[in-house]
């Protein structure tokens, strides 16, 4: 198992997955709020109508994981709750794409990704 790095990176990406649920529950944010943003990400995919490339800089932009955790800490650090969530709904997406195999993308097609190639 230890000699499987997607199997790993599966496991870790789970992992943090669960504990951004956790985290939101323990935070007592609205589930609708979590359920209406949850998938909102996947709009970054709208560059791939473009083309490949523009398609794979954009949605890279919308899935690093700097973006989530800075509007988190902008909302810790302000009092504005509703950053706080929105940062973790944005980064319990990202690790439920990545748990799936839905990594950052290469130019070339969107299933070439740095975790595979989607099949």
């Amino acid at each position: 198992m230890l000699t499987r790095p997607g199997a790993l990176l599966r496991i870790e990406e789970t992992a943090l997955l669960v504990g951004a649920v956790v985290l939101y529950w323990q935070m007592h944010f609205s589930w609708v709020l979590f359920a209406v943003l949850f998938l909102a990400p996947d709009l970054f995919m709208v560059g791939f109508l473009a083309s490949p490339k523009v398609g794979a800089a954009i949605y890279n932009f919308g899935h690093l994981v700097v973006w989530p955790l800075v509007v988190f800490a902008v909302g810790w650090s302000s009092g504005k709750s509703v950053w706080e969530a929105v940062g973790i709904i944005w980064f319990a997406h990202i690790a439920m794409d990545r748990m799936l195999g839905f990594g950052l993308k290469y130019p070339g097609a969107f299933k070439d990704t740095h975790l595979q190639h989607v099949g």
